[in-house]
């Protein structure tokens, strides 16, 4: 059973939403009518957050005056005054707001005031990107905005008209992974996700190698992040909406992505064996493949992920048509967390030589 949390808001009438035998219900109908839903807002990705990554679900559900009705998924650990809530934790794509009706920024701004006054050191919200205006004008003082930047592709029309959008050179090395003999399956089976997290091991120690960080210390940040089990708990809570694209070149798997379906799509991992993928450039039939079946899926919009400022990945995104989306994730303190830890980080990493790849 999720908890449920509802509590009047001054300056706009808030009623206590619908309450039965659990708050799940009330979430997944929000979910279903909110157009902007991403999967990593959905009840089944909160019990795969809490199961995994040992967080409480603490959601926030609002009824205004007008009859529409809101909630916004928080994820906490501490207790009381020391607990830290997230929407979502670090690693767990997005959150934000779900509502039935119009959100406005009046409606944005009364959920954020109320979250100023529960008991905790602070929140951090990562928000759809799309929505980043509404946030924008919600936004209320005290809140601290951290720039962002992702890429999203428009599926309207469906994958014939995508496709069409996609730039020439993706179509060239799309070709060229299907003439290399490269194979692709998908599903979301133990064996693919055993394939898929050695591929993304791999991925640390190349990462690492890029940034001067010991091998040893990647592993070690990449496995506490994203163990193989976490990967396991999403696949048994989002059945088919957990989707994992393995490419295979003579029989072995040289690279793979994960991505969720839902009404939008996300993107959200990727791993490849650079030694074993050559130039077949399997990472673009990959993504083909799943831009396709989100078409199929019905999504209206796939998200392929925060780009930051590496001018490669986004080039890379660019090639199938999808644009830049800044948006900022937002933060609340009580005490400037945030700011010690950036410190200490900076300090690490000069210790160490650490430089930041792209």
């Amino acid at each position: 059973m999720i908890p449920i949390t509802t509590v009047p808001c001054s300056g706009y009438t808030v009623e206590p939403a619908p309450i039965s035998d659990s708050s799940e219900p009330i979430w997944r109908d929000l979910f279903c009518r909110d157009g902007t839903a991403l999967p990593s807002q959905s009840p089944e990705w909160a019990r795969a957050v809490a199961d995994a990554g040992g967080f409480r679900t603490l959601p926030q559900f609002f009824k205004f005056d007008d009859g529409s009705r809101a909630v916004l998924p928080l994820f906490v650990k501490g207790a009381g005054r020391l607990r830290y809530a997230w929407s979502p934790p670090p690693a767990w794509g997005f959150g934000g707001v779900l509502s039935d009706g119009e959100m406005t920024p009046a409606k944005l701004s009364i959920m954020l005031e109320h979250l100023e006054t529960l008991p905790s050191l602070g929140f951090k919200i990562r928000p759809n990107p799309l929505t980043a205006e509404l946030w924008t004008q919600a936004v209320r003082p005290g809140w601290s905005a951290i720039d962002r930047c992702a890429h999203v592709i428009d599926l309207a029309g469906g994958f014939l008209a995508v496709r069409a959008r996609f730039r020439p050179n993706a179509g060239t090395y799309i070709r060229r992974a299907q003439k290399s003999g490269v194979e692709v399956e998908v599903g979301n089976h133990e064996g693919l996700i055993d394939e898929f997290h050695r591929l993304l091991q791999l991925s640390l120690v190349r990462w690492a190698r890029k940034q001067h960080e010991p091998a040893v210390l990647a592993r070690m940040r990449g496995l506490r992040r994203d163990p193989k089990a976490k990967f396991i708990t999403m696949a048994s809570q989002m059945g088919d909406r957990f989707r994992l694209y393995v490419a295979r070149l003579n029989g072995r798997a040289v690279a793979a992505i994960l991505v969720l379906m839902g009404r939008q799509a996300h993107y959200t991992r990727g791993a490849v064996d650079e030694a074993l993928a050559g130039e077949s450039r399997a990472a673009y039939l990959l993504q083909a493949t799943a831009i396709e079946d989100a078409c199929r899926f019905g999504c209206t919009h796939y998200h392929m992920g925060e780009t930051g400022n590496s001018a490669s990945l986004a080039q890379f995104k660019s090639r199938f048509g999808a644009v830049a989306v800044p948006y900022c994730e937002y933060r609340y303190e009580t005490l400037p967390l945030a700011r010690l830890d950036g410190l200490a980080r900076r300090t690490v990493k000069r210790i160490l030589g650490f430089r930041d790849a792209p």
